[in-house]
């Protein structure tokens, strides 16, 4: 279903999310108060607007408060994004995202409203730092400080065992939301099938569990 979008602030974070949205056959409205940064997202835009979005009354003349999600992504001035923000919960904007620089920036957001909280470079970061010390990690998702998913791949360890052989949650704490075998995803892998090195899981746990079931089980 198509939506529509507006972007505020055309950083690289918010320049990426533009295209991407755009891309997907979305609705966006990009805004900021650099002509030239508007005249870099022009062909990834439905519409590109240049204004100052710490002014309300440039705010509520654009409409904003008719877009159910407005994604705030202002890069080093943190003022500038607070004000914004703080303006578009005023005007009842359905859903504000907002990309925090810190953590002070980050609590100051959730006390004026906003919805949703990215720190991009940190999760960036996160991903990268598993992909660096695990070589079986394929994909990974930061869930919150303690939980996240991973795509990890088996080792011959696992040659010839089944699910029940290997009794994830009990031994690990961890659950097991899908296998990948030759391709294709099993969301509801049958217990007593054999695994195979090569075999991708999808598992859901503890940041800490999850790396004992990567070293000890795969």
């Amino acid at each position: 279903m198509k939506k529509q979008f507006a972007i505020i602030g055309l950083g690289r974070f918010g320049t990426s999310i533009c295209k991407e949205l755009f891309h997907m056959g979305h609705e966006v409205l990009a805004i900021d108060k650099s002509e030239k940064r508007i005249e870099e997202v022009t062909e990834f835009a439905t519409h590109t607007l240049l204004a100052d979005a710490t002014d309300e009354a440039s705010l509520t003349k654009i409409g904003i408060r008719n877009f159910e999600h407005v994604i705030v992504a202002i890069g080093d001035d943190i003022q500038a994004s607070i004000l914004a923000t703080l303006h578009l919960k005023d005007l009842n904007v359905p859903r504000v995202w907002v990309k925090a620089q810190n953590d002070y920036h980050h609590k100051v957001l959730e006390k004026i409203g906003a919805d949703r909280i990215f720190h991009p470079e940190k999760d960036m970061g996160n991903r990268i730092a598993e992909f660096l010390t695990s070589e079986k990690v394929i994909d990974y998702i930061d869930l919150s400080e303690r939980y996240s998913i991973i795509e990890v791949l088996a080792t011959k360890k696992v040659n010839g065992k089944t699910l029940i052989d290997m009794d994830v949650r009990a031994r690990y704490g961890c659950t097991i939301l899908a296998i990948k075998q030759q391709g294709k995803v099993d969301v509801t892998p049958d217990p007593s099938d054999q695994l195979h090195a090569g075999d991708i899981f999808i598992i859901i746990g503890d940041k800490q569990d999850l790396r004992r079931f990567q070293q000890e089980a795969l």
